[in-house]
């Protein structure tokens, strides 16, 4: 089966949407921030860092630090896929990443979007 191209797609590049996403209904790039890290594992300036040398998407998940242990409590549907089905890890993280930052557009409490 051949690679889905977003496993080459810069991270940085789709970054700034994330933050575009969660602006225009009212949240921050802090918040974005604070749901990436929570996430990978990643601290403020590791993350900073992976955008910084513009990595990969596959390299920007096979850095992470650690996967939060409360990731598999991640469900949903993201662009017609449910997360909790999607069959290579590579991109149910980046569906789940997908996920939380539509939860957080949506206006969902940070508690629940981090699964707390």
């Amino acid at each position: 089966m051949t690679e889905h191209r977003i496993f080459r797609m810069a991270f940085a590049k789709v970054y700034p949407m994330y933050v575009q996403k969660a602006e225009r209904k009212n949240r921050t790039k802090a918040d974005v921030d604070r749901i990436i890290c929570w996430l990978t594992g990643y601290d403020a300036a590791g993350l900073q860092r992976q955008i910084k040398q513009e990595n990969d998407f596959a390299t920007f998940f096979a850095q992470a630090p650690a996967m939060h242990p409360n990731c598999a409590l991640i469900k949903g549907v993201v662009c017609g896929v449910r997360v909790e089905e999607v069959e290579d890890p590579l991109m149910q993280k980046i569906r789940y990443l997908d996920k939380l930052i539509d939860e957080l557009a949506k206006g969902k409490a940070m508690e629940k979007i981090l699964r707390q």
